[in-house]
């Protein structure tokens, strides 16, 4: 690795911004991370910015927390399902950088240790450590960005990335507060050279496009897949199963144009999971995991995962629907069926037989509880099907009869308000379904 070191950095931090141009970069994202969509925690939808420690010694944004949280993944089992992330949002730093070096500085009251310190513990237990930060001058909630502002078109962005990768950081989630957009396609691409010329490979987690979707502006995806690990392109999720819902309709009308560019390495993120808070039922919980495992998202939680109740916890750690949500194909899956009450979602996933893919498959019902019938051929109109499969139901309601053939219908209770059912099927052979008539696509 050519440049300067840390304690270099730290002296000469104030002119750092006018020698980046001497730095040698590459040209693309270069770290080897994401070959499936990340897994862990994130503070922000549960915990967002509480720093008063007195009044919520337990739940502010803290060493105490990520500690405590951390501990919780390890020994409740998350780490053993895939959950290796534990990340830090917005929050953590002093009001101010370090008089002398600019540098960030976590707050001293919260983080008394250090985030070197807070990341050797994480590291300790098998994690790995996340955290936050903003291209624009402040963050969403006013802390120091990593743009210099005043008037100045420069930026912190090697003397940043030099602490993160100083403190051990391994992930990086990027906001876009603060900050003009039309030089996001300029800065966010630059921030991602300054973290590989770190030598430290750090998750790239953008907010690029979802700054420039909020004002109607067409993102460019395929320099954002180049740049980026995963990217956020819609609202922040809320705590309420009307934002799982609305993210779900966006993804589902936008897929086509997402699709061709999502690949290992570089994923869509709808947002974080917020199943085992208080705001969703057992039922809606199994909608956003089916609906992401579908999307191949990453599976970042938010949530009291010291006191979630058993019954979601049982969804978390469904080792079935998390294999389908961390499919090495990567595949986006898509909504094939939509009415008032019911959608259906489709993935096609491994193991291929005979080059035919599996089938992940979810029903999800936002109607009264019924029975839902219908022909597995119309279900995979137009995909690579075989002629028939074993099926797996991947929440274990029930015993599922197999084989089922294309003739066949698949039928599926599914409870109301919110509920979701979820089913893996298998090639047993590799002849291909017939396309339909355009009457047959009609009817269906």
């Amino acid at each position: 690795m050519f440049g300067y070191s840390f304690i270099a950095l730290g002296f000469f931090g104030l002119i750092v911004p006018l020698l980046i141009n001497l730095v040698p970069l590459v040209d693309c994202l270069d770290n080897g991370l994401a070959r499936t969509p990340p897994m862990g925690w994130m503070t922000w939808a549960k915990f967002s910015c509480i720093v008063n420690c007195t009044a919520q010694p337990d739940d502010c944004i803290s060493d105490k927390l990520i500690r405590s949280m951390a501990s919780v993944m390890v020994s409740e089992g998350y780490l053993d399902a895939g959950y290796n992330y534990i990340n830090i949002d917005d929050c953590w730093s002093e009001m101010e950088r370090d008089s002398i070096t600019s540098a960030l500085l976590p707050d001293h009251e919260r983080f008394p240790y250090g985030m070197r310190n807070l990341s050797n513990f994480v590291h300790s237990i098998g994690l790995r450590f996340g955290m936050y930060g903003d291209i624009g001058t402040k963050t969403c909630q006013g802390y120091p960005g990593f743009w210099i502002g005043n008037g100045s078109a420069s930026d912190y962005f090697l003397l940043d990335s030099e602490t993160f990768a100083s403190w051990g950081v391994d992930s990086l989630k990027v906001d876009g507060c603060y900050q003009d957009i039309d030089i996001f396609d300029k800065i966010y691409p630059r921030l991602g050279e300054m973290l590989n010329f770190t030598g430290r490979p750090m998750l790239y987690s953008c907010s690029w496009p979802a700054y420039q979707v909020y004002v109607s502006r067409e993102p460019d995806y395929a320099s954002i897949a180049k740049y980026c690990n995963l990217w956020r392109n819609f609202d922040d999720i809320e705590l309420s199963f009307h934002s799982i819902l609305s993210i779900i309709e966006f993804f589902a009308k936008n897929h086509d144009d997402f699709v061709r560019y999502q690949t290992p390495g570089a994923w869509f993120d709808p947002d974080m999971i917020i199943i085992g808070n208080e705001e969703l039922t057992l039922g809606q919980a199994r909608v956003q995991m089916a609906v992401w495992s579908i999307l191949a998202a990453p599976l970042l939680m938010s949530n009291d995962l010291r006191k979630i109740k058993p019954e979601f916890k049982e969804i978390l750690l469904n080792r079935k629907i998390i294999a389908v949500d961390q499919d090495p194909m990567g595949i986006m899956g898509e909504r094939v069926y939509n009415s008032t009450d019911l959608q259906i979602w489709v993935k096609p996933i491994e193991p291929l037989v005979e080059s035919k893919p599996s089938f992940a498959i979810a029903y999800v019902n936002l109607g009264g509880a019924q029975n839902f019938s219908f022909k597995l051929g119309d279900i995979l109109t137009g995909k690579n099907a075989a002629s028939s499969y074993s099926i797996e139901d991947l929440f274990g309601d029930e015993h599922l009869s197999s084989p089922l053939t294309l003739s066949a219908n698949l039928t599926l209770k599914v409870g109301g308000d919110g509920d979701a059912r979820m089913v893996k099927i298998i090639p047993r052979d590799g002849l291909v379904l017939e396309p339909m008539s355009s009457n047959e696509v009609d009817q269906f």
